[in-house]
């Protein structure tokens, strides 16, 4: 199967997935700068998950305009990675509205944590027929650090919660840089 169809169903469901965060942002009662200090968790909360989904929706783009065809495996792999990405706007909800507390914050750490083993079983299944992807993407180092991180971050967030959304805002920064094993290939 050609590659388009895939991409173009992502695109649509992380184009969703910001909606649907976006949403969740309540209009201020009032017109002054006090009727906004409320809303910083949500929106901090926001701010971080669009960046994460912004990251995927980026890595997947790379990752697809790397191959040429797609298999079956490679349906249900990038499915995968859409069925946890499609929780990010609850876990960012949930953590928002109540102020990075323990244990939505350790939900969202696990949401990111599931999405980045998603992604790579999916990375996996692309390469298995494509050389060059798979020369791309070597050992993946940034992509296991990351999971790792995140299994401390969800540690830290129910020790200290603000100490693991630390951590997840260095991950996001590590990422934020573009990936250019990908570029060079």
């Amino acid at each position: 199967m050609g590659k388009t169809r895939l991409e173009a169903f992502s695109d649509g469901v992380i184009a969703i997935i910001i909606t649907i965060m976006v949403l969740e942002l309540k209009v201020p009662h009032g017109a002054d700068w006090a009727a906004l200090q409320p809303l910083w968790p949500v929106f901090l909360s926001y701010v971080l998950s669009f960046v994460y989904v912004g990251i995927y929706w980026n890595n997947h783009h790379h990752l697809i305009h790397t191959i040429s065809k797609v298999t079956g495996g490679a349906l249900w792999g990038n499915l995968h990675l859409l069925f946890w990405l499609s929780l990010v706007p609850f876990v960012t909800g949930w953590m928002g509205e109540n102020h990075f507390a323990a244990l939505p914050l350790a939900c969202y750490g696990f949401i990111l944590f599931m999405s980045s083993i998603a992604y790579f079983i999916l990375a996996k299944c692309l390469a298995t027929n494509n050389e060059a992807l798979r020369l791309a993407l070597g050992k993946d180092r940034k992509g296991k650090l990351s999971s790792l991180l995140y299994l401390v971050g969800i540690v830290l967030s129910l020790v200290e919660p603000m100490a693991g959304f630390a951590l997840y805002v260095i991950v996001a920064m590590i990422w934020f840089i573009p990936d250019r094993r990908f570029e060079h290939r």
